[in-house]
């Protein structure tokens, strides 16, 4: 089991920023890789950005050049600059973890972008 907890969600203003962060913690041994989803109201759930073990990473084309995914891997914590934020980034974001095949959770965090 890995447990996520995750912060850095709020209002902002468009063009404004955010980050985003999350801890894991429990079987942290079997991460492969670490990212964010994210849901809009009245959407499904689809990838925002994603980094594998070894640094590779996967950005959604709608936020590319404006948010970017780091690791902690002392700390094990994942994080997301949001930059540039735009009114269609408005939704709830969620940390993901693979663990040894296993898709792990966090609660979620509500980023609201306001004109």
């Amino acid at each position: 089991q890995v447990q996520l907890v995750e912060s850095g969600g709020g209002l902002v203003q468009a063009g404004g920023s955010l980050r985003l962060s999350c801890t894991a913690s429990g079987d942290i041994f079997g991460i492969n890789s670490m990212g964010w989803y994210r849901r809009a109201p009245g959407k499904q759930r689809e990838l925002a950005a994603a980094m594998v073990n070894g640094g590779s990473t996967n950005y959604a084309d709608s936020v590319k050049g404006r948010f970017t995914i780091s690791r902690d891997n002392a700390k094990n914590m994942v994080y997301l600059q949001m930059n540039s934020l735009q009114l269609e980034d408005t939704a709830t974001y969620y940390c993901h973890v693979n663990s040894y095949g296993f898709d792990y959770w966090g609660q979620g965090t509500q980023v609201t972008v306001s004109s």
